[in-house]
């Protein structure tokens, strides 16, 4: 008897649904030209937004590091996983976003669960959350005691009407969380209106930044920054592997905030620390997002320029305002052609359907980055055109 048969059911209900997945292998460095599944392409879908993955200060961080300390700390952190280099990044962090402390764990998923189940631990507290919030808010929501409430995305009147209900003003705590830049649409959140809610009805604000840090913002500090929020949101999530280009998460916040997540935080607790290169990697990051800074303009130079060919070509780009730029569908199977027939073309962008975004949502997803030059992106503009009349989406 086959007890794990009901898979197989399961793999064909998926396929039936495309929500099956197989992942592309990427056969060379991460970069805006890539070779995935055995073909060289225009490289539209990496999170790669400053090309750090390559950048030879960084690689030679990582290499050094190595070879001082080793492969790795076989150790979690509390026990005898921290090294020098986590304490130096903790603090370069916290000041790269402007608070007083930060805490590194060992995703930037990890970190947005870690913080609300160690916030809220009581079925008398409040988690409000944007219904466009990634998964991973949404899972520790889930890890969570607290009760959930879903306002409509970005909108600040539903917001105050949740906040103003008296099962929100009586609960014991009260935590609000939001993306920066939310990674479906590309979109910011409303920060500036949030924090002010916020700090009238006493609720705790955490800010998700994974697509905003080292892209928006006075040297890419994020949303804070870029709203001149300093000092008015209490909690902001990072990762390390977009921006970054490496692996990792942080909570940045108070030096309070720090000691009780290290104390309590169970993936902090439980999980081995980040090897030494990784650490290495994330000091090297930083000094080139602060000494090299035309790779910030050169990001947002690119990103208008090919939102600006999209738009031209007819396309609806929704509403974004960051390199994340979708290309809206609205249909399952053509944005899988689509998606199929730009990389015949030389051209690869994924295209995300259900249960990912809503039914009619569907859409390609691309991002630019600082690598790409403009020939790579009129020529991807142009592939876009020549297959997006083909299937009779423009």
């Amino acid at each position: 008897m086959d007890k794990m048969k009901f898979l197989e059911q399961e793999i064909t209900q998926l396929k039936a649904e495309n929500r099956f997945i197989e992942p592309n292998v990427l056969q060379s460095a991460q970069g805006p030209i890539s070779t995935i599944d055995g073909k060289e392409v225009i490289n539209l879908t990496s999170n790669n937004y400053l090309c750090l993955t390559t950048h030879p200060k960084v690689v030679k961080a990582a290499v050094e590091a190595t070879e001082k300390y080793g492969i790795g700390t076989a150790a979690v952190r509390t026990i005898i996983g921290t090294t020098s280099m986590h304490e130096e990044l903790e603090k370069r962090l916290a000041e790269f976003k402007g608070t007083e402390d930060s805490i590194v764990i060992q995703s930037g998923f990890t970190s947005n669960t870690a913080t609300c189940q160690s916030l809220m631990t009581s079925p008398e507290d409040v988690l409000i959350s944007d219904e466009l919030n990634h998964a991973s808010i949404i899972d520790g929501g889930r890890l969570s005691k607290a009760k959930k409430k879903i306002y409509r995305h970005n909108d600040m009147a539903h917001l105050k009407e949740i906040l103003e209900s008296p099962e929100v003003r009586s609960a014991r705590r009260k935590l609000l969380v939001t993306d920066g830049v939310f990674s479906m649409d590309g979109d910011i959140a409303k920060l500036p209106e949030i924090a002010e809610l916020c700090n009238k009805y006493d609720v705790i604000s955490m800010v998700d930044d994974a697509h905003a840090s080292g892209v928006i913002g006075p040297h890419g500090r994020g949303t804070v920054a870029h709203f001149n929020l300093k000092g008015k949101v209490d909690i902001q999530i990072g990762t390390l592997s977009k921006a970054f280009a490496t692996i990792g998460g942080y909570v940045a916040g108070s030096h309070n905030l720090k000691q009780y997540m290290q104390s309590v935080a169970r993936p902090f607790l439980f999980s081995s620390s980040h090897p030494p290169a990784v650490v290495a990697t994330c000091l090297a990051g930083l000094d080139v997002i602060y000494n090299e800074p035309e790779r910030l303009k050169k990001l947002w130079d690119n990103t208008k320029f090919f939102k600006e060919e999209l738009k031209k070509a007819g396309f609806d780009t929704g509403s974004s305002e960051t390199p994340i730029t979708p290309v809206m569908v609205g249909d399952t199977q053509k944005a899988h052609a689509l998606s199929k027939m730009l990389f015949e073309e030389g051209v690869f962008a994924l295209a995300i359907g259900f249960p990912t975004v809503a039914r009619g949502k569907e859409r390609l997803r691309t991002i630019v980055t600082a690598g790409h030059e403009i020939s790579q992106l009129e020529k991807a503009a142009a592939a876009f055109k020549k297959c997006g009349k083909a299937l009779g989406i423009i």
